[in-house]
């Protein structure tokens, strides 16, 4: 029966474009946040993971159990219920044996990746934690795991990427399509929003509204230092909301930011794509804006295709992986970088394979990356810059597809270098020959640094001071 039920849905995976607000950015005002912020903007390089039951079936996360007509949440099944109890009986046989988060973390750091966003918990309600207010969790005994030492795995993740020192994000999903008081059993449910008029049913949704904060707080009390909540389901808020319903989903973000904030002082809240005072960041999801944007944010992206795993599935390319790093950093953003785990608890070997080369190039560029901030022109051609905080300027040229090997020159167009600069590649201490040609820059390479240089697909010189004024 399993495997009749296994889907190549992959395919479908909910690609939104921009899961972003569209109303106008609210700044924090408490100092704390905004300390913890500005730490976030530094560390540009962040590791995601979707994890949960599905990863058997290696199918989307949640959405095959939406009865919306979208690609993402197509199924193999006529009959619904059957399906649905299919997949929530998926539960019974998660057992990830090979769970090893001190492995999951030291691979992330090597990669040079310096925060985490983990699942605790995605639209279908399954709780990656061990939560007291409900059953379908990893936790519960008829759940064969939950005899390891690690069966709380969100716990077991957050200790070892905080040993590793990363930020910690809990990403959890404000809707809850298991609870009976967000999909009440008693109506169908025709789509991804609550399925009964909060207004003409008030108490249920207290109750849901309950369920939530409670869940927040066992969160926010029970799994140490959390540096970052990434609210997901962006149309669970006050009306109006997304789509055609007319229905107000308002869970009382004040009151939950609030107490958030109590137990984790200086709590970075993204509500995401709900404009306001608890979009503390915004996160344009699987593609990168076209120029700086205005406020903090994070491209979330999929290594491969699909957010959770998926045996078939096809992973980018390491050059091009860096280039959308340096290409987001370059317009002020953070890199939030998505793998989905194997139902038995590993990282998908090509995907380690991906991470170790990206480490290998972030050991020689990362002081390209790190704590740097965006710079006009930002990008001319195939050259990206950004900007450390003593006002060096670092030009990271993307190679081409075959190119192994430098150019003899490197062309920078949009900046000077001030009299007196030094210049070097980093990976190299040679310092290099450099003049201004108008607007552009042009950095001499010689022959023998180019035929060898330090790293492949990217390449960054390090240019001590530009003129303000070009």
């Amino acid at each position: 029966m399993m495997r009749a039920y296994l889907l190549i849905i992959w395919l479908f995976f909910p690609v939104i474009l921009s899961a972003q607000g569209s109303g106008e950015y609210v700044p924090p005002e408490d100092p704390l946040v905004e300390k913890n912020l500005e730490e976030w903007q530094d560390l540009k390089f962040g590791f995601m993971m979707h994890w949960g039951p599905y990863s058997q079936w290696g199918i989307v996360e949640s959405w095959s159990i939406c009865s919306e007509d979208q690609p993402w949440c197509r199924r193999n099944a006529e009959d619904y219920t059957a399906y649905k109890k299919a997949y929530e009986m998926l539960k019974t046989t998660f057992n990830p044996r090979k769970f090893d988060p001190e492995g999951w973390a030291r691979a992330a750091r090597e990669a040079g990746m310096r925060y985490l966003v983990f699942t605790t918990k995605h639209h279908d309600g399954f709780c990656m934690f061990d939560t007291r207010l409900t059953d379908y969790k990893i936790t519960d005994e008829h759940c064969p795991f939950h005899t390891s030492e690690k069966a709380d795995v969100t716990k077991a993740i957050f200790e070892a990427f905080r040993a590793e020192g990363f930020k910690v994000g809990a990403y959890f999903s404000k809707p809850d399509w298991h609870s009976p008081y967000y999909w009440w059993p008693y109506f169908a449910t025709p789509d991804r929003h609550v399925n009964y008029d909060p207004e003409k049913y008030p108490e249920r949704w207290e109750k849901f509204k309950a369920f939530v904060h409670g869940q927040v707080e066992e969160l926010m009390t029970g799994y140490g230092r959390v540096d970052i909540l990434w609210l997901d389901g962006g149309w669970v808020r006050p009306r109006p909301g997304i789509g055609r319903h007319p229905w107000d989903q308002d869970i009382d973000m004040p009151s939950l930011a609030a107490m958030a904030r109590r137990h984790q002082p200086g709590l970075i809240i993204v509500d995401r794509s709900v404009a306001g005072a608890y979009e503390n960041y915004r996160t344009p999801e699987q593609h990168v804006p076209d120029k700086p944007l205005p406020y903090p944010w994070e491209t979330c992206m999929t290594m491969g295709g699909s957010w959770s795993y998926n045996p078939l599935d096809h992973y980018k390319p390491t050059r091009q992986l860096i280039h959308l790093l340096v290409d987001i950093v370059s317009k002020g953003g953070n890199f939030l970088l998505n793998v989905g785990p194997t139902p038995q608890g590993e990282l998908p070997a090509e995907a380690l394979e991906r991470m170790k080369e990206i480490g290998a190039w972030m050991k020689v560029n990362g002081e390209a990356i790190y704590g740097t901030r965006p710079v006009a022109p930002y990008k001319s051609d195939e050259v990206c810059l950004t900007q450390g905080k003593k006002g060096e300027v670092y030009a990271i040229y993307l190679a081409g597809e075959d190119e192994t090997t430098l150019p003899s020159r490197i062309r920078v167009k949009g900046i000077r270098a001030a009299r007196g600069s030094h210049i070097h590649m980093l990976g190299s201490n040679s310092r290099l020959r450099w003049y201004n040609e108008a607007d552009t820059l042009v950095i001499e390479i010689p022959r023998s640094l180019g035929q060898h240089p330090a790293c492949q697909h990217a390449w960054s010189f390090r240019i001590d001071h530009i003129e303000t004024n070009p």
